[in-house]
């Protein structure tokens, strides 16, 4: 059996010895959390659908979940410079394709936010978010090197008016809000005086405020949520119906009835699906390990001296956690309904590529680096 030493020097010698490990596993947990819950939830879809085999997301989600692994692990083994580099080009294309979508995408249920391949439905934006977060957080770093003045904080926030852009004319308004809330932590980490963090905060609300009186569609999932009686409540109250089923222990795998008739069982919803079969205990140990993920991050950026190092890891655990809280939230109703994936246990290809990618942003910038202050190297 093959071991890796502290004396191998080889590429994967150095890497598993300089990656950050407890993170690696917590991401590998949720991989195989993805992939058992997509056996106990996807097959009842497929067979309400009509689609051509029980197992039509099982195969395609092992294909995904596969690449997804092989993507961050592949991407965890560059250096600072590389991710820059790397994230640089993946902005300028996904930006491209956002574009596209608004021109040759499908329209769904309103929105056009997809490119179809063949056999593959892109979602762009999803790979929007690692990159401009990388992006921003070298924009920003550039103004603070000796003797620059280069304006960086305000090239990222120009950068990020021509996502939001996009981002509103699909409309992708939950999208927006995270790549919003992402900026806005590099931005606080990068040294924000009070004054702009107000303003800030007020231009959040103003922005939620504009998106509820202008889009007909954040207006009815608002108000459903303030009141249940003003709409169709029917997924979420499916959802709570599924965790009350599946109480402490949960009902057993494969023995869910909910979803054989909650829509997105296997993508938006998984998390009921979770709680019904596994119940609630398994629902907190996945709580747990989206935690330790975010806190295990954020406390090994405590030491950082290189500041784009700190403001992107900053960003992408910023990402991560939120699209986590706002899935689970909103299964949960806690906080509206909003169609966003939960990381590495929802189906979907784009949204677990995507992660993978910038997870493996966050492992590379991580990296354990004797002598190097981590930008440059």
């Amino acid at each position: 059996m093959m071991s890796v030493t502290r004396a191998d020097t080889s590429t994967l010698g150095r890497w598993w010895w300089t990656v950050d490990r407890p993170t690696l596993i917590a991401l590998f947990l949720l991989v195989g959390a993805g992939f058992v819950l997509m056996l106990a939830a996807s097959p009842a879809v497929a067979v309400r659908i009509g689609a051509a085999s029980r197992n039509s997301f099982i195969g395609k989600q092992m294909v995904f979940l596969a690449l997804g692994c092989a993507v961050m692990i592949g991407v965890s083994l560059l250096t600072p410079r590389q991710v820059r580099q790397m994230a640089l080009l993946g902005c300028l294309a996904a930006l491209a394709m956002t574009a596209a979508t608004l021109v040759i995408g499908p329209e769904v249920k309103g929105a056009r936010r997809w490119l179809s391949l063949p056999g593959f439905q892109l979602q762009p934006s999803e790979f929007l978010k690692p990159c401009l977060a990388i992006v921003c957080a070298w924009l920003i770093s550039l103004g603070h090197r000796p003797g620059s003045r280069f304006p960086g904080a305000l090239a990222a926030v120009l950068l990020f008016g021509v996502a939001a852009l996009l981002l509103k004319l699909q409309p992708d308004v939950g999208m927006l809000m995270v790549v919003a809330a992402v900026l806005f932590a590099q931005l606080f980490v990068n040294g924000l005086n009070m004054f702009a963090v107000v303003g800030m905060a007020g231009a959040g609300v103003a922005l939620f405020g504009a998106a509820y009186a202008l889009l007909p569609h954040v207006q009815s999932r608002v108000q459903r949520f303030l009141d249940p009686a003003a709409g169709d409540t029917y997924q979420v109250d499916v959802a709570l119906e599924a965790f009350g089923n599946g109480g402490l222990f949960g009902r057993g795998p494969g023995e869910g009835r909910i979803k054989t008739v909650l829509p997105d069982a296997h993508a938006d919803f998984v998390f009921a699906v979770a709680g019904e079969e596994f119940g609630f205990i398994l629902c907190m140990i996945l709580i747990a390990i989206f935690g330790f993920i975010v806190i295990r991050g954020l406390l090994r950026l405590l030491g950082e001296t290189d500041r784009f190092t700190l403001i992107a890891a900053t960003g992408l655990l910023t990402q991560f956690g939120l699209q986590a809280f706002v899935n689970m939230a909103s299964t949960l109703h806690l906080i509206p309904t909003k169609g966003m994936t939960l990381p590495f246990v929802s189906y979907g290809g784009s949204s677990v590529l995507a992660i993978a990618l910038g997870m493996g942003f966050l492992l590379a910038l991580t990296r354990r680096r004797v002598g190097s202050g981590g930008g440059e190297a």
